[in-house]
């Protein structure tokens, strides 16, 4: 494993963040303005500054500490898949505060997080690097052309622009839009660093398709080191966000629709074994067929941030009593690992009863375990000794501190059902395109076509859908995006006993108070106008 060592512009400072399996490292001595970069070196290895946010390891400090956007702990993960419908509420042997209330759709609190990333998340601070990202991009495009040819040029602002505008994306779906600086000029600008108020939903949706566009357009279509963004992830980006926005932007499903063809990569389900769904995630299948972007992981890391990407989310998933060994001293599934830290994420029952009988996916689903205190705990004991199933999609596979086990982004069956999605919401019909991508998802899980009465309308072909999207994506950072583009998230939330507190995150207390005492108006909380809930 090779691990880059990312380097700030000041004089004599460095910080060292792992990132992916086969980055170059990189170290710099003495860095200043009137030395770096100097280089084509110097300039990629400034571009891979915006990579920070995106490794997984427990965090990293621009501004203040902050976690980012793939570890368990504060990332997707937390902030979007253990807030909506998989995840039932922590109560049982729980850290308790906002690991509690997240998970009951409780996010008022969320208000009183500070600068820094903490027990109470908070990544208002990443609009920081955004600022850190725009000039990243200003001072690649005045790159002198001796040293960076326009090809190249292009390429790094490709990536600085998809990373730029996946930061964007994300705290979207966090808060709601939210105030960013974009142009150059404005850096140290007092006046505009002061000017803290929302933008519009419509200008933040163009601000990030502008960058993923770019991106798109002129990342390369392949990366020589595994888990560095490429054209097609840009490509699956903008699928993404062009289907979540195309309700209120004009020509965004056409768009999405249109994207499905652009992709240049040879993608295919992966169908080998047993089971492919749960194979495809392990850690002798990295960057399969099916993959289109991961983070990659490395299984001998320890945690400390140049050791490269790790992924701890088994700690999360596993009860804390959990054991190695059954009764009978039969390994279980934690034979490697034992109890976790705490099941601070879980498998709602709710969601479990919505497999059909025979779905592959549901096998990574354990209903039952080992423990050191009460022997077999099973489906009974829900309420009593554990919250919920337990999630071993990514199981623990190797007696190290962490796993090698990479954290998908982006995967050719997202791609097949995101076109399904966005053929019947352009059309308004169901076509046989339609159900054949859906088809191909649900035959790789052992299942049979959708039975007639889930195509037989656009409206339960979607139902359809989103439900098949819950089975085939559960844990992949972004389920509560899904559950608000269809409008459901409301719905079936209330329906699982836990009605939101709001549609997204509230804003900081403190970043509120300061664009007060500037004179300006920061609305804390933002609602999507056809959100079928709160009023907030």
């Amino acid at each position: 494993m090779k691990k880059i060592i990312f380097a700030l512009l000041a004089s004599g400072a460095l910080f060292f963040s792992g990132c992916e399996n086969d980055f170059d490292a990189k170290i710099y001595g003495s860095l200043s303005t009137t030395n770096f970069p100097s280089s084509k070196a110097d300039y990629e290895n400034y571009m891979m500054d915006c990579y920070i946010p995106f490794c997984i390891n427990w965090g990293y400090s621009f501004s203040s500490w902050q976690e980012g956007f793939y570890v368990a702990e504060g990332g997707t993960i937390r902030m979007l898949d253990s807030t909506s419908d998989l995840c039932a509420p922590w109560t049982i042997s729980t850290w308790g505060g906002d690991w509690q209330r997240m998970t009951q759709g409780k996010f008022d609190d969320l208000k009183y997080a500070g600068r820094a990333t903490g027990g109470t998340p908070s990544h208002f601070e990443k609009v920081r690097d955004v600022t850190r990202m725009t000039k990243v991009i200003a001072t690649l495009q005045n790159a002198p052309s001796n040293v960076l040819s326009d090809e190249k040029k292009k390429e790094f602002i490709g990536e600085a622009r998809l990373c730029r505008g996946m930061v964007m994306y994300y705290l979207l779906h966090f808060y709601g839009p939210v105030p960013v600086i974009l142009d150059d000029n404005y850096i140290g600008d007092a006046d505009a660093e002061a000017n803290l108020v929302r933008p519009s939903l419509d200008d933040m949706t163009k601000y990030i398709t502008d960058d993923l566009e770019y991106a798109a357009e002129n990342c390369p279509e392949k990366q020589s080191e595994k888990g560095r963004y490429t054209a097609d992830y840009a490509r699956f980006c903008l699928m993404r966000h062009y289907l979540n926005e195309g309700a209120h932007m004009s020509g965004y499903y056409q768009k999405a629709y249109d994207m499905f063809s652009k992709f240049t990569g040879s993608y295919s389900l992966y169908k080998s074994g047993t089971n492919p769904y749960a194979d495809q995630f392990k850690i002798a299948n990295k960057f399969n067929s099916e993959v289109i972007m991961a983070v990659s992981c490395n299984s001998n890391a320890t945690g400390n941030g140049n050791e490269g990407n790790f992924n701890p989310l088994s700690w999360y998933v596993v009860p804390g009593n959990a054991t190695k060994y059954d009764g009978d001293g039969k390994a279980t599934p934690f034979v490697f690992q034992g109890g976790g830290w705490g099941q601070c994420f879980n498998i709602d029952p709710k969601f479990y009863a919505t497999f059909e009988s025979g779905d592959l996916r549901a096998q990574t689903i354990l209903t039952s375990y080992y423990s050191n205190n009460y022997g077999l705990v099973k489906s009974s004991d829900i309420g009593d000794k554990w919250n919920g199933y337990v999630i071993n999609k990514y199981p623990a596979e190797t007696a190290t501190s962490f796993q090698g086990t990479d954290f998908p982004l982006a995967r050719w069956a997202d791609v097949l059902l995101m076109y399904a999605e966005a053929d019947v919401r352009l059309k308004n019909a169901v076509s046989s395109s339609a159900i054949s991508c859906v088809n191909q998802v649900r035959n790789r899980a052992g299942l049979p076509n959708l039975t007639a009465d889930k195509t037989s309308s656009p409206s339960a072909f979607l139902d359809a859908l989103l439900t098949e999207r819950g089975h085939e994506l559960m844990y992949e950072g972004g389920r509560k995006v899904d559950l608000i583009r269809f409008n459901k998230y409301n719905t079936i939330m209330t329906a699982y006993g836990r009605t939101p507190s709001s549609q997204y995150f509230p804003l900081p207390n403190y970043a509120v108070e300061q664009a007060e005492k500037s004179g300006f108006t920061l609305t804390q909380y933002f609602t999507r106008t056809d959100y079928d809930g709160s009023a907030k």
